[in-house]
């Protein structure tokens, strides 16, 4: 199952939703980002559990999430793409002080060797309703998570600078090789 599931990861407004808007134009099943879905419902809902008021909450939020996509996900028979998933939940709550899960978690839910990073890409990085945070806190997800992924035994495989169409091209390319 793990091998199926491939993430997409990285820096923040680096082309991750694009790409996988791209991947399920080509006929994928994909993942849409946990903690896109969460600040969403929380704005509807007037909740607090947003990264920008209480971002251990939002990470408990994401973890919950991200394995329930997984557990959602197993009886799918081919590749499944993730925009973030459980790995980067479980590393952004231990980063703002949470329970240390993200070993045990990392153990327990396996995704493919392969791990996608969108780069930094300051060209394209743009704050939205749920992004609201500036280029240089994404410039720092992006290096933690860059660190995080081999420490798991992860293989960081970085998203070339390319049209979303080339960058796809480059995925497939990658997971089929």
């Amino acid at each position: 199952m793990s091998d199926r599931f491939i993430v997409l990861s990285g820096c923040s407004g680096g082309g991750k939703s694009t790409l996988l808007e791209e991947l399920r134009r080509r006929g994928h099943a994909v993942v849409e980002e946990p903690g896109r879905r969460i600040v969403q419902e929380e704005l509807a809902s007037g909740g607090s559990a947003l990264p920008w008021r209480d971002l251990a909450a939002f990470a408990r939020r994401a973890v919950a999430m991200a394995r329930a996509d997984r557990e959602r996900m197993c009886d799918h028979p081919g590749l499944v793409f993730f925009d973030r998933g459980l790995i980067d939940a479980a590393s952004a709550l231990e980063a703002a002080g949470g329970d240390p899960i993200l070993a045990g978690l990392a153990a327990e839910h396996r995704y493919n060797k392969q791990v996608f990073l969108t780069p930094p890409w300051p060209e394209i990085y743009a704050g939205d309703p749920e992004r609201r945070h500036g280029f240089d806190a994404a410039l720092g997800e992006y290096e933690r998570l860059e660190k995080t992924y081999p420490a798991l035994g992860y293989e960081v495989v970085i998203l070339p600078k390319a049209p979303v169409g080339e960058r796809a091209d480059f995925v497939l390319a990658r997971l089929a090789g």
